[in-house]
């Protein structure tokens, strides 16, 4: 799995994302004097080449293929190692697709709604 590089202060200030996850991405050091741009001892690594993920495991979500689902006949050719993203479909096929999915016992990443709906 690959290392997650928060932006700098990003504890010490809320409008940098102390509570906010979109906020929190990586930007780079760019002060004259900024101690993780210099790679000093003792500060918060700034990612370079080194950091990519494996080829193996790119694109993988929780270490698991994810697949688009818009009806019946795609959730059949789903395995067991692949994570459920429902495409844009209506409401209706949704709640088709979903009591099919939890039948199968997939896991679905995108339900929308309460999550206890399809339960």
């Amino acid at each position: 799995m690959k290392k997650k590089f928060l932006r700098t202060d990003t504890s010490r200030y809320s409008k940098l994302g102390k509570n906010r996850k979109k906020l929190q991405k990586w930007r780079g050091a760019k002060g004259r004097d900024n101690k993780i741009r210099l790679k000093r001892f003792g500060y918060p690594v700034a990612p370079t080449v080194g950091h990519k993920s494996s080829k193996k495991e790119s694109g993988k979500i929780n270490g698991k293929k994810p697949e688009i689902v818009y009806n019946l006949s795609d959730l059949q050719e789903i395995g067991k190692n692949s994570i459920l993203i429902i495409g844009k479909i209506g409401a209706k096929k949704k709640l088709e697709v979903l009591k099919k999915a939890t039948e199968m016992k997939l896991e679905i990443l995108n339900i929308g709604g309460s999550k206890n709906e399809s339960k």
